[in-house]
């Protein structure tokens, strides 16, 4: 059976919505606002996050909370009626991507709560069980870069693993005592306050200091296309990735791929998309958003049904903070011992 049809027919009632905005100051020097939606129905509740970046689409939601969706439907019934309702009815979103982030947030509430519904989890919907999931803490080394957060991090944690994203100003020496899993290049995104332009000696910089790290994200431009040539099975990608279509436009058949589920809009593009990969022997990893509440939870889950064992940039949330708490846990994370629905 493929992995969606096991989960697309599962009963699902709603009976009203709730949404909840959130805040929270990061480590890369801005306050990430999101929205917890809240679905209820037949005694039970399933909650999925928005991801959006930019903080007016949040603040016109919370504030007229306009959703209507109370009705009796299948995981796979209630997709099909987001279809037809305009999730950002007051405030267009900066960046189109976030019509999947807010999808997914309904979507993957309403797998929540169907879940829950049927006395089940993901894990047992799927039949599959959950295994401790491996984590890497992605930060960034500030403008001008240093190594100080990474110090007081390995501090804290001397075994942690990272996920960095090199800039043109870096030199060799950086991160040099860090065990550093991947480098994100960010050479796919355009307009983001993280743009990073194609630099062919950056690239090769960052290749040589970190031999064994995932690449991801490489510009590709005529500068660049003989180095990524050569790096080919380090390669992966993140910001182009949404669905099965757009990993088979990839230049290249990949070796690796980020699964960043709020990128995928819908819980059937998402499953697909692991399932499409697997099947190619493409190693998967898990990314988040920074998810400031129940959208880790479901990062973690997907991560420790389908990929436990990869560099995971998953780690718990206070890594994000601007000053990490006391006592963070460490690399591998326990799966719950009783877990419904998407909790993890």
């Amino acid at each position: 059976m493929a992995l969606y049809d096991a989960v697309a027919d599962h009963p699902l009632r709603i009976d009203e919505v709730g949404l909840t905005r959130r805040e929270r100051d990061t480590s890369s020097g801005f306050t990430r606002v999101t929205t917890e939606i809240t679905l209820r129905g037949d005694g039970e509740t399933g909650r999925g996050e928005d991801v959006t970046y930019d903080a007016a689409p949040h603040d016109a939601l919370v504030d007229r909370q306009p959703f209507d969706l109370a009705g009796e439907y299948t995981v796979a019934a209630f997709s099909e009626a987001l279809d037809d309702v305009e999730l950002f009815p007051d405030v267009d979103p900066e960046q189109a991507a976030a019509r999947n982030y807010r999808r997914w947030g309904f979507e993957s509430a309403a797998l929540d709560l169907a879940l829950r519904q049927a006395g089940e989890s993901l894990a047992s919907a799927l039949g599959r069980t959950y295994d401790p999931v491996n984590f890497v803490v992605s930060t960034r080394l500030g403008d001008p870069p240093t190594v100080d957060r990474i110090e007081t991090l390995l501090d804290a944690n001397p075994d942690l693993a990272f996920k960095l994203d090199p800039t043109s100003d870096w030199d060799a020496d950086l991160a040099s005592r860090a065990t550093v899993r991947i480098v994100d290049l960010k050479g796919q995104y355009e307009g983001t306050d993280v743009d990073q332009s194609a630099d062919l000696d950056l690239y090769r910089l960052v290749a040589d200091a970190f031999p064994k790290a995932v690449i991801e994200d490489p510009a590709l431009t005529a500068e660049t296309d003989a180095f990524v040539d050569e790096v080919a099975d380090r390669v992966s990608w993140d910001h182009p990735i949404t669905g099965v279509d757009s990993v088979e436009s990839l230049p290249f058949e990949p070796r690796w791929l980020n699964v960043k589920p709020s990128r995928f809009g819908s819980v059937e593009s998402l499953l697909d998309t692991i399932e499409f990969a697997r099947k190619r022997d493409i190693r998967l990893y898990g990314g988040g958003q920074f998810e400031l509440g129940v959208g880790r939870q479901h990062l973690h889950a997907f991560a420790s049904l389908f990929y436990p064992e990869s560099p995971n940039d998953v780690a718990p949330g206070g890594y994000n903070d601007p000053e990490p708490p006391d006592g963070l846990p460490s690399s591998p994370l326990s799966p719950p011992d009783d877990p419904r629905g998407l909790e993890w």
